[in-house]
């Protein structure tokens, strides 16, 4: 039996940094007519998680193909760790997802409401592989979302045993009515983002602890989207001059970011900046991390140079990520503007820029689930 984790409810100048993109002298097309692309390697992160070395910057002749062949496409998933297709065994309608068994009890001496999360049967496969899984939880509160926690993963088992209990403190017994435990199923995966096997919703009006503790059984369902949180907001500016070809971007800040953290405190967000030509990431940056907000100021900009033919075929995605040194980096909310970006809003932004050379156009836009 694992120790509890008691969860108490919340109380009431950057260096520019250059990227460069470059076509090669002729500009000719090779291999077909795809013409070649050169990226400075210290820039666009080949070098290693070390900086680059003091003094002018080398730039190695790195031609990256635009190759559009089994590869998604930015508005599927454009992060390669993120690429993923779905297995044969992916949830889906007509799949069995298994069922999730947990208590509640409620502790009156400390006003806690403390929650048991047992053991799962009958998951799905969701890696082919090893025909197996790698099961973890992530409960939430609702409606205020402030609690947030989650269980250890379990390796390569469809019939997890969690055995862990969370204790939340600071609730009157006379509010439990007025919440819904939720409760998300994943998979973890270490060379892409997590796989959603599937949520159970417990309403506790339905459930009365103040006799004894309540041991539940409830089937897990297929994830409703349209339940999902609040990504928070992002504020970018983006300028374009045609006589340089230059792309300056700037990472302003950020709004109403969902707390992340196992411990239901503020995150400890920053933001990965990823730049694609077609289908294929040719530079990456990250700022700095903000620790301790839900609101942060980055104020730090990025600077491309990109030649005027090439923006039709440009993206850049913007990834919240709440930094978390125990556990796995967890993707906030992505942005996608340019040739593949996802929204309305997102494409009438990419179009002011490139319509408005020399002028800095800076909009807030909604954070989408990654």
């Amino acid at each position: 039996m694992l120790k509890g984790i008691s969860i108490y409810p919340e109380t009431l100048s950057n260096k520019k940094k250059i990227n460069r993109i470059r076509r090669d002298k002729g500009g000719a097309a090779k291999e077909g007519g795809r013409g070649n692309l050169l990226v400075d390697a210290a820039e666009s992160g080949l070098m290693g998680p070390n900086k680059a070395p003091e003094g002018p910057p080398h730039v190695d002749q790195l031609p990256i193909k635009v190759d559009y062949g089994d590869e998604l496409s930015p508005d599927q998933s454009l992060t390669p760790g993120g690429s993923k297709t779905s297995s044969p065994s992916s949830p889906g309608d007509d799949v069995m997802l298994g069922d999730l068994t947990f208590s509640v009890d409620y502790n009156f001496p400390k006003k806690a409401l403390v929650v048991t999360i047992q053991e799962a049967h009958g998951l799905p496969v969701m890696d082919e592989h090893t025909q197996s899984s790698d099961p973890y939880i992530k409960m939430t509160i609702l409606p205020d979302k402030r609690h947030r926690v989650k269980t250890r993963v379990l390796r390569k088992t469809l019939e997890p045993v969690f055995d862990e209990t969370f204790t939340f403190y600071g609730i009157p017994y006379s509010q439990l009515q007025d919440l819904v435990l939720h409760f998300l199923v994943l998979s973890f995966d270490r060379f892409s983002r997590d796989d959603v096997i599937g949520e159970v919703m417990v309403p506790l009006a339905g459930v009365d602890p103040s006799t004894g503790k309540v041991q539940l059984t409830r089937e897990i369902l297929k994830r409703n989207i349209q339940k999902c949180i609040s990504r928070g907001e992002l504020q970018v500016s983006l300028s374009y001059q045609p006589v340089a070809q230059r792309m300056t971007v700037v990472v302003l800040k950020a709004r109403h970011l969902p707390k992340m953290d196992i411990t239901g405190l503020s995150g400890n967000p920053y933001v990965k900046v990823n730049v694609y030509y077609g289908r294929k990431r040719i530079a990456k940056k990250k700022t700095h991390v903000k620790k301790c907000t839900l609101n942060p100021v980055f104020n730090e900009s990025f600077i491309y140079d990109i030649p005027v033919d090439l923006l039709p075929d440009i993206s850049i995605e913007f990834l919240v990520i709440d930094f978390d040194r125990t556990t796995k980096n967890e993707v906030v909310g992505r942005l996608i503007l340019g040739a593949h970006s996802g929204s309305a809003a997102g494409a009438e932004h990419w179009r002011e820029v490139c319509d408005s050379p020399r002028k800095a156009v800076a909009k807030w836009h909604s954070l989408s689930e990654y």
